[in-house]
């Protein structure tokens, strides 16, 4: 169980999801990770002010993660607490890289794999979250695959 920092000002916006009090987090959580395509997964999530906090089981580490920057990437949003278990295989976690301004897929490829043409591989890490291999954005965190 982890603590995962994002950039509170980037990501995709949500309205009233951080509202305190707001009775229907969880359900607009569930909704998004299911719109951003993962499905509806056996999770469910708190607010607290800036923070979520997601519970539940998954089948694997993939899932795990995209769940997690499906969460951590919407506008408000701080930290994502991880109480999430997973009931498949044991697989190695994969790192994260928060994107910087000027970056594209190929650059941060080029930073963490030493080769620019990698950059599929980070795109399809981050399916489908991402739609397209342009359309990222700064503060958007991804999973980079070893």
């Amino acid at each position: 169980m982890s603590l995962f920092s994002f950039v509170k000002e980037a990501g995709e916006k949500l309205i009233d999801l951080l509202t305190p009090g707001n009775a229907n987090a969880e359900e607009q959580l569930k909704k998004h990770v299911e719109s951003v395509g993962l499905g509806n997964p056996n999770i469910s999530a708190t607010v607290e002010g800036d923070k979520i906090i997601l519970k539940g089981e998954v089948a694997s580490q993939e899932e795990k993660e995209k769940i997690i920057l499906a969460a951590g990437n919407i506008s408000g949003v701080a930290s994502v607490d991880d109480q999430i278990t997973v009931t498949g295989p044991v697989a190695q976690a994969a790192k994260f890289v928060t994107v910087e301004k000027g970056d594209t897929l190929s650059a941060i490829s080029k930073k963490v794999y030493g080769d620019p043409n990698k950059y599929q591989k980070i795109f399809d890490a981050n399916k489908p979250m991402l739609k397209h291999p342009d359309k990222i954005y700064p503060g958007q965190v991804l999973r980079i695959p070893d």
